[in-house]
């Protein structure tokens, strides 16, 4: 992919044996209360560059929403539990559902739990949803996933024990399956495969976005974004 003109070079906390996010202030655009961050550790800190680059490619193995064959892709890292994410999920549904089948855009959808701010759910309901995909597939990870945006209640409050049984009921997919998808951690690493890549395209808060252009550039996308904004920056990517 070519370079990206917007990419800012940010640092990343790594503590200890795990990954430690701190979450700074962004010059990128977004509104920054529109994006939930992770506070920083008091540790040590080890600095990384990071660019929108690096965004892993899109596969027929990704949650992709809209025209796969689009010339614009957004691929947006989210965290279940938090309220922008909420907000940017009903904005972008607005967007596909406007462009249609054959419109200039799609949207992939990959994980990225702020388990320091969500530890009881985030990474739980991201491993759920993956779980849900692979059994029911892409059409049921979607219906769960706009059922989850819709009925939470967001920042770790939501009541999964009651919540992820009625969504799996309304997608057609088996508890016991799901349960035991889960057991097995199967889409365990898949989820910290994800949020790795958010780190690495320079996530620092969610929703974390990256759009890639008709030509292969990438433009970072930060925040709950209005529509008007969205748009116009998808229309940048489709050299319009």
């Amino acid at each position: 992919m070519q370079s990206n003109q917007y990419a800012v070079p940010v640092s990343i906390i790594i503590a200890g044996g795990f990954i430690a996010l701190a979450i700074y202030l962004s010059n990128t655009a977004g509104n920054t209360t529109d994006t939930v961050q992770v506070p920083a550790p008091s540790k040590q800190a080890l600095e990384q560059l990071s660019s929108t680059d690096e965004v892993r490619k899109v596969t027929k193995n990704d949650h992709i929403k809209g025209n796969p064959d689009a010339d614009v892709i957004v691929v947006e890292y989210s965290d279940f539990e938090c309220p922008f994410c909420k907000r940017f999920h009903d904005t972008m549904n607005e967007i596909i559902e406007e462009e249609g089948e054959n419109g200039k855009v799609a949207w992939v959808f990959r994980q990225f739990p702020l388990d320091q701010l969500h530890p009881r759910n985030a990474r739980k309901v991201a491993v759920a949803s993956e779980c849900v995909a692979d059994i029911g597939g892409n059409d049921a990870f979607w219906q769960f996933t706009d059922g989850y945006m819709r009925d939470t209640l967001t920042n770790d409050r939501t009541d999964i024990a009651t919540l992820l049984p009625k969504l799996y009921t309304e997608v057609g997919v088996d508890k016991e399956k799901i349960e035991k998808c889960i057991d097995s951690k199967k889409f365990d690493k898949k989820v910290q495969d994800d949020v790795d890549n958010a780190i690495a395209t320079g996530g620092r808060g969610t929703p974390w976005s990256v759009v890639i252009g008709k030509d292969g550039k990438t433009y970072s996308l930060n925040g709950a974004q209005p529509r008007a904004s969205i748009e116009r920056l998808i229309d940048i990517a489709a050299g319009e």
